[in-house]
């Protein structure tokens, strides 16, 4: 009876599987006394599609090794982010270091507008138009995270209205303001 119990959460679970996107996998030393220690460092960004991501890295001395903590990583690593349909609700910037990222809200048609790093995120959490710009330092690890930054930064509709102070029909994009008007 437990197995019958037990099957349908099981198919529950292989039903949505977590979009898994590797954005770099780099070989990293560290030097000793005799030499350098050669190590394998893989990042990966999985989502659900529908709001949900994360982020892992992994290292080993050998990349499957690296994938599989990496994978487990981005597994408990997991963040909701607010979308707005297909698009984020409002302007955003993220910081991680020196590396800086622009997240725009887009009209419906226009895509993921981003590149590398950025990119793999946006659509693992199920973002499908969108504009971004990456400003600052180009390393890959910087940039994914400022983009994790600003995905957090993200706030819902109603609370970025009351801290402006201003309703929420002032807040939504104006193409959905002309598809309400007319």
């Amino acid at each position: 009876m437990t197995n019958q119990q037990n099957q349908p959460y099981e198919q529950h679970q292989e039903e949505q599987p977590l979009d898994e996107r590797v954005i770099e996998i780099a070989r990293v030393a560290k030097v000793v006394k005799g030499g350098r220690r050669f190590q394998f460092r893989v990042t990966i960004v999985i989502g659900d599609n529908n709001g949900k991501v994360g982020m892992g890295i992994g290292k080993a001395n050998a990349v499957p090794e690296a994938m599989r903590k990496a994978t487990e990583r981005a597994h408990k690593n997991l963040h909701k982010v607010f979308l707005a349909r297909t698009t984020v609700p409002h302007e955003v910037i993220g910081v991680m270091g020196g590396a800086k990222v622009l997240l725009k809200p887009a009209s419906p048609g226009t895509g993921v507008i981003a590149a590398g790093g950025v990119r793999a995120v946006l659509e693992a959490a199920g973002v499908r138009d969108i504009l971004t710009k990456s400003l600052g330092s180009a390393n890959v690890l910087n940039v994914v995270q400022a983009t994790f930054n600003a995905l957090d930064r993200m706030k819902s509709p109603q609370v970025e209205a009351s801290r402006r102070g201003k309703p929420v029909s002032e807040l939504i994009p104006f193409w959905e303001r002309r598809k309400s008007n007319g």
